[in-house]
């Protein structure tokens, strides 16, 4: 497993795991833009704070991503027995 040393809001992190150099770049970068936007929008609300609202937004987008491919694949499966039945039908 690689590991990697990256720093990111303010912080030298050193970490191990199986995601490739782009993803973890795409990673801190999506947090530090983040992070940014609360920022600017905390009216000065402290860094653990930012923090945990950063969590709870990161979060929520994971949740509703996977209900939406939950969704997806239920209506695949559902389009894939459709199929079989017209296949067996004939």
């Amino acid at each position: 497993m690689p590991g990697y040393n990256i720093h990111i809001l303010g912080l030298d992190l050193m970490f191990s795991t199986d995601a490739g150099q782009e993803r973890v770049e795409q990673a801190r970068k999506l947090v530090e833009e983040r992070f940014a936007e609360l920022e600017q929008r905390g009216n000065k609300l402290s860094k653990e704070r930012l923090l945990v609202f950063l969590a709870l937004g990161l979060a929520d987008d994971y949740l509703y991503s996977d209900q939406k491919l939950a969704a997806l694949e239920s209506r695949v499966n559902e389009l894939l027995q459709k199929i079989d039945r017209l296949g067996t039908s004939k």
